[in-house]
């Protein structure tokens, strides 16, 4: 997978907003943030950085996650259970797909019900 391949991928995904946020870096919102969305991936689109995205993993994954190579805590997030990777061959594009689709999943369910009763 690449920047390109995620990108297209993470906005298929129901109810997904896309903002330019902290320099280069596409943030990815269950529901736009204007209504109480909240982010649940993020891709790095400046190559001097230590990860090429993160992304939002659950407690039940964060662990397991963590002992694969080029798997690390995401920075400033790893206390809500985000990973980062230092580059996209530490998962095939198979897996990363659905790490963003359970982030996404686990994100939506903890938005707040009036935020989640406008993205029916």
């Amino acid at each position: 997978m690449d920047v390109e391949s995620a990108r297209a991928y993470l906005r298929k995904l129901p109810h997904v907003a896309e903002t330019m946020q902290w320099g280069a870096n596409l943030v990815y919102w269950v529901g736009d943030k204007s209504i109480g969305g909240k982010m649940f991936a993020v891709l790095n689109l400046d190559e001097d950085q230590k990860a090429v995205c993160s992304f939002a993993a659950g407690p039940e994954l964060y662990a397991e996650l963590l002992e694969i190579e080029g798997v690390f805590p995401a920075p400033y997030l790893a206390r809500a259970h985000w990973v980062a990777l230092r580059h996209w061959k530490a998962l095939s594009t198979r897996e990363l797909e659905q790490h963003f689709k359970h982030g996404h999943a686990l994100v939506r369910a903890k938005l707040p019900r009036k935020t989640q009763n406008l993205l029916k």
